[in-house]
């Protein structure tokens, strides 16, 4: 049982959907820069702000990864940006395969791809909130240095007709038959790292009822680049990439003072 890994059109239509998400992140982060939100009340104003969520992005599962970002006042509307992400990238032609029994696996998968994304920009209020009600809008830049963890991707495999069974990674040239995933963690070993760079531009929104607490979600879209092509799947099928572009949503909680 075989699945075709050609590009499809949902593939397709998610490109064109990233591009107008992009477009539209950067022309609203431009458009904000030359007009800041002005300031009614000084007590609005807050020095730092410190939050913590989940990642959920177009090249990932249902939740992504996981964000840390912290920000530090400049001037009353501009802020640095300082942001660290660990997120798990997946290829859009990856699908999950029962095997009968419970277990399931992903055929074709060579490697796991893990990226680290420490970056710094500037955040740009452009609509600030009441000091206990209101949502704030912000426009975001940033960009840093990507390090990519490249795991392999180990898969259970039947040996011939006998109960004889073993893990090991991902191997297509194997006879042996393929039964299910293999143990997570094994493979931690034997990965190798990816030295990349990432940029982005987003739009944030944070709300809150109190004056020192946020909750809120960032919008944004992301392109990344690493200095060495990446097999997430199978290269003899298809081909290796070291360009990934996402549009994503960071939902986020924290407190600032």
């Amino acid at each position: 049982m075989r699945k075709d890994l050609s590009v499809n059109w949902r593939v397709v239509n998610s490109v064109s959907i990233l591009k107008k998400l992009f477009l539209c992140a950067v022309g609203i982060v431009l458009l904000a820069f030359p007009a800041p939100a002005q300031v009614e009340n000084e007590e609005d104003v807050y020095d730092s702000e410190f939050a913590y969520g989940v990642n959920l992005n177009t090249n990932a599962g249902l939740i992504g990864g996981v964000i840390l970002k912290k920000s530090r006042r400049i001037t009353n509307n501009m802020y640095h940006y300082f942001f660290l992400e660990a997120v798990n990238y997946k290829h859009p032609n990856e699908y999950r395969l029962p095997n009968g029994n419970g277990n399931t696996f992903t055929p074709f998968k060579q490697n796991y791809l893990f990226v680290l994304r420490p970056q710094y920009g500037r955040e740009l209020v452009l609509f600030r909130k009441a000091p206990d009600e209101g949502i704030q809008i912000s426009g975001i830049a940033a960009a840093g240095p990507s390090v990519g963890i490249v795991k392999p991707y180990y898969v259970t495999y039947e040996r011939g007709s006998s109960t004889f069974t073993y893990s090991s990674p991902y191997n297509p040239n194997t006879s042996d038959k393929a039964i299910g995933a293999g143990n997570f963690f094994d493979g931690f070993d034997e990965a190798k790292f990816r030295i990349g760079a990432s940029i982005k531009a987003a739009v944030s929104f944070e709300l809150g009822t109190f004056r020192n607490s946020v909750t809120g979600f960032e919008v944004g879209v992301l392109a990344e680049a690493f200095t060495q092509k990446i097999a997430v799947m199978d290269a003899s099928k298809v081909d290796s990439e070291n360009v990934f572009t996402s549009a994503y949503i960071n939902i986020f909680f924290g407190s600032r003072r």
